[in-house]
């Protein structure tokens, strides 16, 4: 299966660079939409500030896109999968623990930057119709194309996928013959090739260095090239690449030579009374303007689409790694690794809308943008290093590599730091909530972990095995199924033994015990059973990779119907006149769900997670729907969760 996979990888087709384009280049290719606008601002046009911009954008596309994300990351690939997640489950094989974070820092920002990425592509594509109405009000109709756009996620996007290539190519083809058309008229803007300017630019203009901040969005879409791996395959993702940053180029080059043109002027003046602000617009002529900013609209949405279905992807693999509350997910249509997140879904839509609400304007937006994705970046170089390091690549030019990197992107999160009372604080209050939902999740589980009891299953095959035939007590189920956290095969929790024996005596003719282990492989699918007492207790041990829903119902039916073909075990009722008949015993899973008891002595900070845990809890699935399990063949049974009792409590009896 990993061959097969890995072939399909390294394959280039025509139809695979056309499904590449139409998946991850919608960020990073919108951003000609508003990064010279943002460059330039309402300042009147300087030459040097221009070519220096463009300079810089072009080089920042260079290193950053093309030589860390496109040449070094993508090769980070784990059994064909990429994003944040998947590099951090190749390097915490280093049993480095505090790796963790920047992964968790990493996916939060990611997410949160996210949710402004929709409605300044969308804004600064729909605000092109002021050509023909300079009083028209933009805020209902980016809100609306919003609405839309979230609303029929609930049924997939296979069908309008088709067209996202497609699409795109007119796009990206669109942004090169724009570009050209200006460069005819001043092909000298070409000298910003030369990194002088952007240097010249950094190091002397009185506010130079922070341009960065501006220039950093032309970006910003580069983390997304490494989370669709899985989707495109690195060779495709290499070749289009070369396509797209051409067209890319040439249209900063064409805005760059029409703005030098206008020199002296602002961009309110070069637009006159079409009020037209944007030098994307600006530099169309004018009986294009409308086909302009239809495909302009188009684009941003297939931007916000690529967009939406990676926060799904990136909160299913926090959910698979014990980072996220479990939350219900569906599956709209058979397109691998298409899945829909409801609650994830409208609560991308309320940011969404708050963040029109707010800043109104995609040059308001321009200057919340970007903050949050540099953190993302600056941990997946850290992620990164460790990697590359464990691969045994030449250790003093990773150092080097690494060190340019973080110069690099520490630089640009400075120059980023002037947008936080300009709206970048929204974005880094959103990721902090993030990261402390995860951080949360994973402490409290790691808690629980650590005060969990286990007993040797050995300790207990023989009353089991007495049990199970006690035809004094009644049959509580033909075959009864556990769900285990118990890493060993020959270890459960103690919780479970004293449900079957103590708490009702459950009797049943075979106990199986179901393991779920979540393996750094994405696409891992293998089960192993151990036979502990023949025909009374069996423990099963999934294998699941961090992108395979635990389906434990369906999989678990597929683990029996297995055995029984090998007769391994015979699930035929044991009441007498089912089996006659041949009738199928019945299965009946337990779950058991722990609550925390306020008979504990926790220490303080060990409280306030579990407190929180318990919280965020109440708004997750049980673990029965979690697991994909029947519901009505499911018991749950609630235990208090005990940690540290008081040992002593000074009860005296009295005459």
């Amino acid at each position: 299966m990993s061959n097969q996979h890995s072939g399909h990888f390294s394959k280039v087709t025509l139809g695979g660079l056309l499904v590449t384009l139409g998946i991850i280049y919608g960020d990073i290719g919108t951003s000609p939409l508003y990064v010279m606008s943002e460059i330039m601002g309402k300042e009147a046009i300087d030459t040097s500030v221009v070519l220096g911009g463009i300079s810089c954008i072009f080089w920042t596309l260079t290193l950053q896109t093309t030589i860390k994300y496109i040449l070094l990351t993508l090769k980070a690939d784990n059994k064909g999968e990429g994003g944040i997640f998947a590099l951090y489950t190749l390097v915490r094989r280093f049993k480095v623990k505090w790796l963790l974070i920047p992964a968790i820092i990493g996916g939060s920002a990611l997410l949160a930057d996210g949710i402004i990425t929709p409605p300044i592509s969308i804004a600064s594509a729909v605000e092109g119709l002021r050509f023909f109405n300079p009083e028209i009000k933009t805020v209902p109709i980016v809100i609306g194309i919003l609405v839309v756009l979230f609303m029929i996620q609930q049924f997939g996007t296979k069908f309008i996928g088709r067209f996202f290539g497609p699409v795109m190519m007119v796009w990206f083809s669109m942004l090169g013959v724009l570009g050209i058309l200006q460069l005819g008229g001043n092909i000298g803007v070409l000298k910003a090739l030369n990194p002088y300017y952007a240097i010249h630019l950094l190091s002397i203009h009185h506010e130079g260095f922070f341009v960065l901040g501006a220039v950093f969005l032309c970006t910003t879409g580069a983390e997304a090239l490494y989370s669709d791996l899985g989707h495109c395959g690195r060779a495709n993702i290499r070749v289009s690449w070369i396509f797209v940053k051409s067209m890319l180029v040439l249209n900063y080059f064409g805005q760059g030579a029409f703005l030098i043109e206008h020199a002296g002027k602002t961009l309110g003046e070069v637009g006159g009374a079409a009020n037209i602000t944007n030098p994307f617009y600006l530099c169309m002529p004018e009986w294009f303007i409308p086909i302009g900013v239809i495909v302009s609209t188009t684009a941003a949405v297939i931007a916000s689409q690529a967009l939406i279905s990676g926060s799904y992807t990136l909160i299913s693999e926090a959910m698979r790694l014990n980072l996220w509350p479990k939350v219900l997910i569906k599956y709209p249509t058979q397109l691998k690794g298409q899945l829909y997140i409801p609650s994830i879904n409208w609560l991308l839509l309320a940011g969404c809308i708050g963040v029109v609400l707010k800043f109104q304007e995609s040059a308001n937006m321009g200057a919340a943008y970007g903050l949050s994705i540099i953190l993302c970046m600056i941990s997946t170089t850290i992620l990164l290093f460790y990697f590359m390091w464990m691969k045994k690549y030449n250790h003093p030019l990773v150092v080097l590599v690494v060190v340019v990197y973080l110069v690099i992107e520490l630089s640009f999160l400075y120059a980023n730091l002037k947008k936080f009372p300009n709206g970048g604080y929204v974005t880094l209050i959103i990721a902090a909530v993030l990261v402390s939902v995860m951080a949360i999740w994973h402490l409290a589980k790691k808690i629980t972990r650590s005060y969990t009891e286990y007993v040797k299953l050995g300790a207990y095959t023989q009353v089991l095995a007495e049990l199970s035939r006690d035809l004094t007590i009644p049959k509580y189920a033909t075959h009864l199924v556990y769900l285990t956290g118990a890493n060993h095969s020959d270890e459960i929790e103690a919780k479970i033994i004293y449900s079957i024996l103590q708490k009702r005596p459950k009797r049943a003719d075979l106990y199986w015990f179901v393991h779920v282990d979540v393996v750094d492989e994405p696409h891992r699918m293998e089960y192993r059973v151990h036979e502990i007492l023949k025909d009374d207790v069996v423990r099963v041990d999934f294998k699941l990779g961090f992108r395979v829903a635990p389906k434990i119902n369906l999989m678990f039916r597929k683990v029996v119907q297995d055995m029984v073909r090998a007769g391994e075990v015979d699930i035929t009722s044991r009441y007498e006149s089912l089996n006659r008949n041949n009738v199928i015993g019945d299965f009946k899973f337990v779950i058991i769900e722990k609550y925390l008891s306020s008979d504990n002595d926790l220490p303080w900070r060990e409280r306030v997670v579990m407190d929180i845990y318990y919280f965020l809890k109440k708004f997750s699935l049980s673990e029965s729907r979690g697991f994909g399990l029947d519901t009505s063949s499911v018991k749950v049974e609630k235990f208090p969760m005990v940690i540290h009792p008081h040992r002593e409590i000074p009860l005296k009896r009295i005459e």
